[in-house]
């Protein structure tokens, strides 16, 4: 998930959804979905939960923690939402619960492969080595797997569609951050690379986690696996803080360095879109914007 800042300095944010982009405005979000007929649906609500109107979410740290819920709750519900649309074209039934049951299924999945699987590799070759060794081990090995994973399953035609989607919806954004008219040929200008992108902020969750993790060194297994999962919140809050901090200092010569490694990976996961895809970003992107500007005007 990306967000940009306009001149307003809010960030905005939006994620790749089925043959969609769903965007995330100051008080409403929206999904928009390119049909099988070709039409774009789009779907607007207003965000009324405490933890996008409570100003305490909005506190360093916390403010991550927010970020992390934010990518869970309306990512879920915006993929729930675009895999209706195309399943009602074949007219296939999905029910809710069956998608959550699916997606926690792959959630649990994610966390003991790249939680466990870095345990036992670096269990098994730190064997008579330091705490440190074991810490770095374990950091390079998780790293190593989350790019493997990402250029494994890219090669998937629903994947590479879905990806390019994710790049229209980086276009858009940088676009707006950079006050250009918002219609189809200046986004298409624009990079499909994003400094604050959900990919940039797995990859920093990875590079925080090695040294979080390396500091709680190599106590009994137990201890070692409740570590692991109690910190995540802590890793969530510090990477959110720091792809924050990126972005909004994205010119600066030392962050160009610092950051080149959070965008390189985001070629594994974006691709040049179609018009007709950034057509759909733009919709999204209008539609979560539509409330601010009516306002304003």
């Amino acid at each position: 998930m990306s967000a940009a800042v306009g001149q307003d300095k809010f960030f905005y944010g939006g994620q790749a959804v089925l043959e969609g982009v769903m965007m995330r405005g100051r008080t409403t979000y929206a999904v928009a979905v390119r049909k099988p007929d070709g039409e774009i649906q789009v779907l607007r609500e207003r965000l009324l939960s405490v933890i996008y109107t409570h100003p305490i979410w909005k506190l360093p740290l916390l403010r991550g923690l927010a970020g992390l819920w934010e990518q869970l709750h309306l990512g879920m519900k915006a993929l729930m939402w675009s895999a209706n649309i195309q399943a009602a074209a074949e007219q296939v039934e999905l029910s809710a619960n069956a998608i959550r049951v699916t997606m926690g299924i792959a959630i649990v999945g994610a966390l003991l492969f790249f939680l466990g699987v870095p345990l036992l590799a670096a269990g098994f070759l730190s064997r008579g080595h330091s705490n440190l060794f074991f810490g770095i081990v374990d950091g390079v090995v998780r790293i190593a797997l989350l790019l493997l994973y990402l250029y494994a399953i890219s090669f998937k035609s629903e994947i590479a569609r879905l990806f390019a989607y994710h790049g229209a919806e980086h276009k858009t954004i940088n676009a707006y951050e950079a006050g250009l008219p918002l219609d189809v040929p200046n986004v298409r200008t624009q990079s499909t690379l994003h400094p604050r992108c959900g990919t940039g902020f797995l990859l920093a969750v990875m590079v925080v986690s090695a040294f979080v993790f390396g500091l709680v060194g190599r106590p009994a297994l137990p201890l070692l696996l409740l570590s692991r999962i109690v910190l995540i919140p802590v890793i969530a809050m510090l990477a959110y803080e720091f792809i924050r901090f990126a972005g909004r200092h994205r010119n600066n010569p030392v962050i160009k360095v610092l950051i080149l490694p959070f965008l390189l990976t985001q070629k594994l996961t974006t691709r040049e879109p179609d018009d007709r895809q950034i057509e759909v970003a733009l919709a999204a992107f209008e539609g979560a914007r539509r409330e601010e500007k009516e306002a304003a005007a």
